[in-house]
């Protein structure tokens, strides 16, 4: 039989044998060692010397050493309520990382504990509203609880408006009054459009404003247009007509005379033609064209008539709903919750009004609202205007001021 070379083993931790080899150098040795150092994974983990593990370290063991000491850290972590976070993959456990597998790279978040849920039943609730809020002081006003100390002169000052009357004392806050809350159940008031009604105669009523037009009338002047005013008035009673006849008949009348120059002899003509739409329009019974000739001590027949209200028709284009003052007083009177005395006094001055050829630059509205203040005025009601007139008309006391002064000084 062949015989084989024997061989010398080399020792862990020993110098090599040569048996017919070549001999390595120490520094071969030294990282050949360091190389088989490595391979049992020898790992130092907080807390545990791994020189005293006797079981070899491996990949699940590791693991579980790890998951150990991320239990550690969280239940510090609850304590702080920090959030421990694994970064860029590794643990940071101890002085060294341990680098794992991208499956076992998970974040550790730790949740907010949550809060107890209370819930308070409605008499609990009133027992909260019952109960006085307590008022923290700051720092700087522990000494202001205590009572000021009253001066001598602010006494004094305190006295004298007493002795004046001029003491300061809160106004009461007005109310605003529900005007339509009476005829909730009345059909004819219409209730739940009338707001609507009257911002829509808010928004119209410029429409049919009369302009200052004396100056292109050559034989008319404001005097005579005055005196047929009031001779109206008296027709108009004569035969007890509705009060909204006798407003539309101005406004037709001014209106054709803004627009077409009228002789003289031809104004009572006008007059009455335009008073004789007005009932066509307004009333149920109409007076007849004969009563107005008549009425007229026969001065027009009944063809001159009949010719001047086609006339005046067709220059204001039919148009003959247009809101007039008596719409406005009609709403404001309620407003103002006037009994019979102040009703009364409101549609005399506002008669006053239409008579005066200066109130025609003002919009109906704003001669309803002056005639209701002037009333009220007039016969020392206090207040002269409140939140409820305010609402109702659109405007304040200073508004109607000026035409409240032109109204005095026609009385």
């Amino acid at each position: 039989m062949a015989s084989r070379p024997i061989v010398q083993h080399q020792n862990r931790g020993g110098e090599a044998v040569a048996g017919g080899g070549k001999k390595k150098t120490m520094e071969a040795e030294g990282r050949n060692r360091r190389a088989l150092g490595d391979i049992g994974n020898l790992v130092t983990v907080r807390g545990i010397d791994t020189k005293q593990i006797t079981r070899p370290v491996t990949r699940s063991f590791c693991a579980q050493l790890l998951a150990n000491a991320q239990a550690a850290a969280a239940a510090e972590n609850n304590k702080k309520a920090v959030q421990v976070n694994v970064v860029d993959g590794a643990a940071a456990v101890g002085k060294e990382a341990i680098l794992l597998p991208k499956a076992a790279q998970r974040k550790v978040t730790v949740k907010p504990k949550p809060e107890p849920v209370t819930e308070i039943s409605p008499e609990d609730e009133e027992v909260k509203k019952e109960e006085k809020p307590v008022i923290k002081k700051k720092a700087g006003q522990e000494g202001s609880s205590r009572k000021k100390s009253q001066t001598l002169t602010s006494v004094l000052t305190a006295r004298s408006k007493a002795a004046c009357g001029l003491t300061d004392k809160p106004k009461p806050k007005e109310q605003i009054v529900d005007i339509d809350a009476a005829d909730i159940d009345n059909e004819l008031a219409v209730v739940e459009y009338v707001e609507d009604i009257y911002k829509f105669y808010k928004q119209v009523e410029n429409e049919s404003r009369v302009h200052d037009y004396m100056d292109s009338q050559p034989e008319i002047n404001e005097k005579m247009r005055g005196i047929l005013v009031d001779w109206l008035i008296e027709v108009h009673n004569k035969f007890e007509l509705m009060p909204e006849t006798l407003y539309l008949t101005i406004n037709i009348v001014d209106r054709y005379l803004a627009s077409k120059s009228v002789l003289r002899r031809e104004l009572q003509l006008v007059g009455i033609s335009a008073m004789l739409m007005a009932s066509k329009y307004e009333e149920i019974w109409a007076p007849e064209v004969n009563d107005f000739v008549c009425i007229s001590d026969r001065a027009y027949t009944n063809e001159q008539v009949l010719i001047t209200e086609k006339r005046i028709l067709g220059e204001l284009e039919w148009s003959l709903t247009v809101p007039t003052p008596y719409v406005f007083l009609a709403r404001f009177i309620k407003a103002a919750v006037a009994d019979k005395h102040m009703e009364n006094m409101v549609y005399f001055l506002a008669e006053l009004g239409i008579m005066n050829y200066a109130t025609i630059i003002y919009c109906p509205s704003m001669l309803a609202a002056s005639a209701v203040y002037t009333a009220r005025c007039t016969i020392n009601k206090s207040p002269a205007w409140n939140d409820t007139l305010k609402l109702h008309t659109g405007f304040s006391e200073t508004q109607l001021h000026f035409v409240t002064v032109l109204r005095m000084k026609l009385i």
